[in-house]
């Protein structure tokens, strides 16, 4: 899969100075990690499952979540799980026969407890290959170790690689008390298991709820500081850029029509009108789409890589955001083309880049940029959003 293989190749030539690399279940976790982009979350009880995850596919969406926990209603449990191995099934039954709906994204389940990582594989047999990891949520070193070590036995069952995706959301990691030394144990526990861990996610809605909130749609994750005092210390403890880190996601947006606003929208208008878009910026306010790019923002200010999104109107914006931009990628060249330190001015001649304090945000940009490409020159986020919603 590649990402914006949904636009015309001929838009796509001219949108990207370089064009996003194709990517695949096999890949270097390393790049994977990065490649999630928006991750798509959808009950095991669709009963037409395997449609939607080759219908998402087709509208940009390379990850995807098929939840078996609190998407699910208890009693719903068994039969989600029966219904998830049917459609498993099928959808790898089209894959493999090449024909119509065969199309599929990576692809995770999200258990409840760690023994249904080994019942799972065992039900969905070859197609198990269509899987590239588990979700392990509610994580913490005193629960997580079951979920990697049932998962470590299910790889060496199977021969098959599969990846885990631990979700910090638990109360010890909400609470000031129990946050910092938990967060050590978890990275103790994951640095055990370090070839399993594809990456780190955060559970806003769980971490939200222990204080009985939830975030409005016009506030970012980031404006509720118990929330955000937990993503700025799991990326400090989970997500270091010295080799020990992982990558950390962004946490679940989960609105997709707009209310009644209290504040301004917060898009500028002169990017849209620029680009003769005033129509896509009214349809991101209309949609509260607005507030989910100015939290992708922040999250990438803060450390984070890629989202958990609710519906596929999310997507493109994530991943228009995730796009490296032309001076961004200039500003990395220059400083990974220099060695034994020191100072230049960028090329476009409105900041200082320093070749040692610069070199790990540069090397983590040329990995994004491998798999969402890089803007050609004068490409805006306006541009690449209204071209991967085009579709």
């Amino acid at each position: 899969m590649r990402h914006f293989d949904q636009i015309d190749p001929k838009l796509r030539k001219h949108l990207f100075y370089r064009q996003p690399r194709r990517f695949d279940r096999h890949d270097d976790p390393a790049l994977l990690a990065v490649a999630l982009g928006a991750t798509l979350y959808s009950p095991a009880t669709r009963p037409a499952l395997a449609d939607d995850i080759a219908k998402a596919a087709r509208r940009g969406v390379t990850s995807m979540v098929v939840c078996l926990e609190d998407a699910i209603a208890d009693a719903d449990l068994t039969a989600a799980e029966a219904n998830a191995v049917a459609q498993l099934r099928l959808l790898h039954g089209r894959v493999r026969d090449g024909g119509p709906g065969g199309e599929a994204p990576l692809l995770f389940v999200r258990v409840r407890a760690a023994e249904q990582i080994g019942d799972l594989a065992a039900r969905l047999g070859p197609a198990l290959e269509m899987i590239t990891g588990f979700v392990l949520p509610k994580f913490t070193a005193a629960t997580g170790g079951a979920f990697l070590e049932t998962l470590e036995r299910t790889v060496e069952r199977s021969g098959r690689r599969l990846l885990a995706m631990p979700v910090i959301e638990s109360r010890e990691a909400v609470f000031v008390e129990s946050r910092v030394e938990m967060l050590q144990d978890v990275a103790r526990l994951l640095a055990k298991h370090r070839e399993l861990v594809l990456a780190v996610r955060l559970g806003a809605t769980d971490l939200s709820a222990a204080f009985g909130l939830r975030r409005p749609p016009d506030l970012t994750i980031y404006d509720i500081r118990q929330v955000a005092d937990v993503i700025a210390d799991v990326v400090n403890i989970l997500g270091r850029a010295d080799g020990t880190g992982h990558i950390v996601t962004g946490p679940v947006w989960e609105y997709f029509s707009a209310g009644e606003r209290m504040f301004k929208p917060q898009l500028r208008q002169s990017p849209f009108e620029r680009q003769q878009a005033a129509p896509l910026r009214q349809r991101l306010i209309s949609t509260e789409l607005d507030g989910l790019i100015r939290e992708v923002h922040l999250d990438k200010a803060n450390g984070l890589t890629g989202k958990t999104v609710i519906h596929p109107s999310h997507v493109a914006a994530v991943h228009a955001l995730s796009v490296v931009t032309h001076e961004e990628y200039l500003d990395a060249a220059d400083v990974l083309g220099v060695t034994g330190g020191g100072a230049m001015a960028s090329a476009y001649a409105n900041k200082m880049n320093e070749a040692k304090p610069h070199r790990a945000w540069a090397e983590r940009l040329m990995t994004r940029a491998q798999v969402f490409g890089v803007a050609a020159e004068g490409v805006t986020f306006v541009e690449l959003l209204e071209a991967a919603e085009s579709r």
